[in-house]
């Protein structure tokens, strides 16, 4: 029974660390909005993080309520979805006629229509609750992991290149240590859905963490050609493993100079509108 009762007590503490960390990470956009605020614009900016983002936070809630039991998880993606949610109806505000109507489709089609066909087979089809919660853990670890693709990416890229300048080492480091929260609490829980994806979380996270450290000093630059013409939209991201191993694509400014190698990030606050004419164009890695 002591035994039961310390591994209660730890899944609640590593929870709660969880909650803490994962309620930054959700917060990590406020900048970028405050900027399509204040501009009334919505720029390059892409709706699909936020709109995946609530899409894995609606699941994990559904599993939550199914299994019970699991009030950390209820909490940390209930605040998710309400601030996913704010996040798109700015973007909905904002956005330029066809970049709405293209969010909204994909709004109705992730969102709507996918989770109502999810919910729908596993409330209606699936029958035994337990085979429910099953069915639905294992929906959310696929997705879950599904998404790394992106982090992938940007490794790849550090490989590539060898420079770190588009893997922020904080933000590495503060997400590695949310996977291993999430991690302990599934693993306390004995719940092998919550601690799968954060397993490939916490492998990634050390995987970035090293790089880092491999290449920081490698004072290797990306030709700022080369920057612009493989860039396939106009803003660098940073990939945000959030809890439970799913993946958040923040973008963030950056301005590049073709007379020179070096990458300056910018206040947004701060920065000039692009333009042809003072030879400054915004770069990014968009993930697939």
């Amino acid at each position: 029974m002591g035994v039961m009762i310390n591994h209660h007590l730890l899944a609640i503490i590593f929870g709660i660390l969880g909650n803490a960390i994962s309620f930054l990470v959700f917060l990590a956009p406020l900048p970028t909005f405050h900027r399509i605020y204040k501009k009334k614009s919505t720029e390059s900016f892409q709706s699909l993080p936020y709109q995946v983002s609530l899409f894995s936070c609606m699941l994990w809630l559904y599993y939550a309520l199914i299994k019970q039991g699991a009030f950390l998880l209820i909490t940390i993606n209930s605040f998710g979805c309400v601030v996913e949610t704010i996040y798109i109806a700015l973007f909905f505000a904002y956005a330029t006629r066809d970049k709405r109507i293209a969010a909204m489709k994909l709004f109705f089609t992730i969102n709507v229509a996918f989770f109502s066909l999810i919910l729908m087979v596993t409330h209606f089809a699936v029958k035994s609750p337990s085979l429910q919660v099953s069915v639905i853990g294992w929906i959310c670890v696929a997705i879950s992991v599904s998404v790394f693709a992106a982090p992938l990416m940007i490794v790849a890229r550090v490989i590539k290149t060898k420079s770190v300048e588009f893997m922020p080492f904080t933000l590495s480091f503060f997400l590695t240590i949310s996977a291993v929260m999430w991690f302990a609490y599934g693993a306390f829980l004995h719940d092998i859905c919550i601690a799968i994806p954060n397993v490939v979380g916490f492998i990634l996270g050390m995987l970035q963490m090293v790089l880092y450290g491999v290449y920081r000093n490698s004072g290797v630059k990306i030709d700022a050609e080369k920057k612009i013409n493989s860039s396939d939209q106009q803003l660098k991201t940073i990939v945000v493993m959030s809890q439970l191993g799913v993946s958040e694509v923040h973008p963030v400014d950056v301005t590049v100079d073709p007379l020179s190698d070096a990458v300056q990030h910018e206040d947004p606050s701060k920065q000039v509108e692009p333009s042809t004419e003072d030879g400054k164009c915004h770069v990014d890695t968009a993930p697939s």
